[in-house]
């Protein structure tokens, strides 16, 4: 997407494929507002709503709403909606001790959020026991639950939103039609959006294009994010033109709107960019990535130039975006 996607509120319900994924003015908490519900969010129940499964009615405005999704969980809580349950994930460094995403997990702990079932191994019994008014699943993913779709749908709403290529902000208004928190939705994008535009006036950006990319060694495949992709999106918001590799270097298997992977051997000639964005990593990844001897030559670590996005910048949300423009403003400031 180009950057006046980025800093444009979306109007409908929208299917995505990650992120794993900012804040106002940002700070990784809460929104300041985002307890402040307007009667016109109340809107008109029941209210049906068009998903990836299909569409379902929703009788009244939920307040009981189970995430099978760790990813989308974040979504839910940058907008205020009455999240009481979550999937979560295995303990790693993108995570808190109790496998909560470390970008939201103080959020979701303040707000009393219980773990729904630990290492994303789904268990229809606890979604029973949550006795949730509306389930919110993913259509992709290692967190997706959409082959059990029929089965929640029998126990209460349920909705399949894809993550994959849609901005979180997409995800946000999505989420805001199906919950009844449309203004909360439209608030915290609005002031993220305007901290965005604050900072891309604020830094400066070096000449040349950029490389966004998840570095994981010469051995594996280097994931270079895509133009239109939520990482590109987001930097192209801040300013910088990120470049993306040829389609033919593509190892996929399955065509993907926000990653290409690369071999090492193609990675020497896509690493054009004058700045490299390491995502999904710190200081350990950079230093290896320019430690790198087939490397040497590639512009940015040449004059490293290279910035680490930090452990929580792959699947980007409203909190862990909000960590990427920080970064990127301490940066280039």
């Amino acid at each position: 997407m180009s950057r006046p996607r980025l800093l444009t509120t979306a109007a409908v319900l929208v299917a995505a494929s990650l992120a794993l994924a900012g804040c106002a003015s940002g700070s990784t908490g809460a929104p300041d507002d985002a307890s402040a519900t307007t009667a016109s969010d109340q809107g008109t129940w029941p209210r049906t709503i068009t998903h990836e499964k299909g569409s379902t009615e929703i009788t009244a405005k939920p307040e009981n709403i189970v995430s099978t999704s760790i990813t989308l969980t974040g979504s839910l809580l940058a907008i205020d909606a009455p999240v009481t349950a979550t999937a979560t994930t295995t303990p790693s460094d993108i995570t808190d001790d109790d496998g909560y995403f470390s970008q939201w997990a103080s959020v979701a702990k303040e707000r009393d959020v219980a773990e729904l079932y630990p290492n994303l191994e789904f268990d229809e019994e606890a979604v029973l026991a949550a006795a949730p008014d509306l389930i919110v699943v993913s259509a992709s993913g290692a967190d997706s639950t959409v082959d059990e779709y029929d089965a929640l749908s029998k126990i209460a709403p349920t909705i399949v939103l894809d993550y994959g290529d849609e901005s979180w902000q997409d995800l946000a208004t999505a989420l805001g039609t199906a919950t009844g928190h449309e203004s909360d939705a439209k608030q915290v994008i609005a002031d993220f959006d305007e901290h965005v535009a604050d900072v891309a006036k604020e830094i400066t950006v070096p000449d040349g294009d950029a490389n966004a990319i998840v570095w994981n060694g010469t051995e594996n495949t280097t994931a270079f994010a895509k133009p239109g992709g939520p990482h590109a999106e987001l930097l192209d918001a801040l300013g910088f033109t990120v470049r993306g590799a040829d389609d033919d270097l593509d190892t996929s298997e399955q065509s993907r709107n926000d990653f290409a992977f690369l071999s090492i051997e193609d990675v020497t000639t896509a690493l054009t960019g004058s700045t490299v964005f390491v995502i999904s990593g710190g200081d350990s990844t950079t230093e290896d990535l320019e430690s790198t001897s087939v490397l040497r030559t590639a512009p940015a670590l040449e004059s490293g130039n290279i910035v680490a996005l930090g452990p929580d910048s792959f699947r980007i949300d409203y909190y862990s975006a909000g960590e990427i423009v920080d970064i990127v403003e301490k940066a280039f400031a």
